[in-house]
């Protein structure tokens, strides 16, 4: 499957942007916060310009719940702070007000409720979704999640008919929409970030032909590459990322919407209506199922860390190649850091936080995983815990790829450096193993012949290149004048010539590949 997409962006829009909107609301916009804020406790960010505490957005007295009609008392203000959870799920206000407008045209489609109640509630939802975006509406702990916060408000805004809105629809299959739509504009934007990454990836690849660096094995000189080579190894990792990215994508786009708590309804409801209006590909086959099911924030949480991993991977070599053991890079200054007390530091921080942060994507799968182990079906309150971890989890994976592409654009290869480490290693002890083996010698006894010649060499303190055909051929007598065509590192690096190697023209058919393929 195709996993590049035609067009990036390097800031993509907002995960609340909907194309019910003509305005895009970016991130910094001063109406709301991005994402869940890291306050656990009863502090809650609203969508406005100021912090408030919860205890502030308390009315003076309790008003009734909208379940509340089986029960004689309130509950008590300890477990309200508890369970409350507009505090981090008010981010899929936007999901929720495109998933109510879907269910409401269906309930009139269907006869449900009329076509003046389906156009009260539309209009309400717009008057809503406005006011939330202007920082204009007052979220509420004691009604509790994003939900039931924004079905009361347009019961207070046009009364009756809102609390038709509810028919045929549970919190349950409510909130699964939602999340599933939330997460699939949130893959959306990763794709686009990892694909921006690429780009600067391979345009860094594209200003350093011929650069030939060491290539490593346990952290041990290896083999001579091509910079360019090691360049478009990280983009590879980065489009199977994308791949699962867009396979997690396919296999989350079916609607819960209609499954009610567990069971269905005995309303003559059309899923497959309001399935197609929200652009799922099918509404899921079993209610229960859809209800109880996280297998796709699992999946995705799955794919960031992957993808954290191998930005981990980048961030550990450069900040390798930038240390003055290696001095392969030089990060400029606006992707630097200095030391509060030595004066002359100049730390690659951005990439070790990258580095750090992985460890964070990789706990927030971990807590889903361990969140949901060993739930009976169907739905659970411990699944209220599932958005927090899924919300950190992308808005650290986007910062990561954002700042990679950062410092891709903003290092150096110091190319004097490198070709003074290059000698050190026998880097080309396996070419001249391919050598004797196109001489008509067994490869291991190649190896061996190799390995003394190396041994030869670390005695006289010389490189390969530098022996004598003569003690060459006190080694074995098969080599030749033709030997010094298959030493020294240039020389190696013009030896390869399998499919994906190293070899200067495998690499530039890998390099015109990913220009053609990510439209540089």
């Amino acid at each position: 499957m195709e996993a590049t997409l035609t067009h990036y962006n390097p800031r993509p829009a907002s995960l609340f942007s909907s194309s019910s909107s003509s305005k895009t609301y970016s991130p910094s916009h001063p109406s709301f916060s991005f994402l869940a804020s890291p306050h656990r406790g009863p502090r809650v960010i609203c969508a406005s310009k100021t912090q408030v505490d919860s205890s502030s957005m308390k009315p003076k007295s309790k008003e009734n719940k909208l379940w509340g009609g089986r029960f004689e008392e309130s509950v008590t203000d300890a477990v309200e702070r508890f369970t409350e959870s507009i505090s981090f799920d008010k981010a899929l206000y936007k999901h929720d007000i495109i998933g109510s407008r879907a269910h409401a045209s269906m309930l009139a489609n269907q006869g449900l409720i009329s076509v003046s109640d389906r156009d009260s509630i539309l209009k309400g939802l717009d008057d809503i979704e406005r006011r939330i975006e202007n920082g204009e509406f007052a979220w509420r702990t004691d009604r509790e999640d994003v939900h039931m916060n924004i079905e009361a408000a347009l019961i207070d805004l046009i009364g009756e008919p809102a609390k038709k809105l509810h028919t045929a629809r549970s919190r349950n299959d409510q909130v699964l929409t939602d999340f599933r739509l939330w997460c699939r504009d949130a893959i959306d934007s990763i794709l686009e970030r990892i694909k921006y990454l690429q780009v600067a990836m391979v345009k860094l690849a594209l200003t350093n032909e011929g650069i030939i660096v060491p290539g490593y094995t346990h952290l041990q000189r290896a083999q001579p590459v091509l910079l360019q080579h090691l360049l478009l190894a990280f983009v590879e990792q980065l489009e199977r990322d994308a791949g699962r990215l867009v396979d997690c994508r396919v296999r989350l786009n079916f609607c819960p919407l209609g499954a009610c708590a567990l069971a269905g309804t005995g309303l003559p409801i059309d899923r497959f209506m309001t399935s197609d209006a929200l652009g799922f590909s099918a509404p899921m086959a079993n209610s229960i199922d859809a209800v109880s099911d996280r297998d796709f924030v699992l999946e995705f949480l799955s794919a960031n860390s992957i993808a954290a991993i191998h930005l981990s991977r980048l961030g550990e070599e450069w900040v390798l190649w930038a240390s003055e053991e290696f001095g392969f890079i030089t990060p400029s200054d606006a992707v630097s850091t200095g030391s509060s007390i030595m004066p002359q530091k100049k730390n690659p921080d951005p990439m070790e936080l990258v580095r750090g942060k992985s460890a964070r994507v990789i706990g927030d799968l971990v807590t889903l995983l361990t969140l949901c182990k060993g739930l009976p079906l169907a739905y659970n309150r411990d699944l209220q815990e599932d958005k927090e971890p899924v919300f950190d989890s992308v808005k650290t994976i986007l910062g990561m790829l954002e700042v990679s592409a950062e410092f891709a654009q903003n290092i150096t290869f110091n190319q004097e450096r490198i070709k003074k480490a290059l000698p050190a290693g026998f880097l080309d002890a396996t070419t001249l193993a391919d050598y004797l083996v196109k001489k008509g010698i067994p490869f291991r006894t190649s190896h061996d012949i190799v390995g003394r010649s190396v041994a030869l060499g670390v005695s006289k303190n010389c490189q390969l290149r530098d022996l004598s055909l003569d003690e060459l051929r006190s080694l074995n007598p098969v080599f030749d004048e033709d030997v010094y065509e298959f030493l020294g590192v240039e020389n190696s690096v013009k030896k390869f010539c399998s499919y994906g190697s190293t070899g200067s023209a495998c690499v530039a058919e890998q390099l015109n590949n990913w220009v053609t393929k990510l439209g540089i």
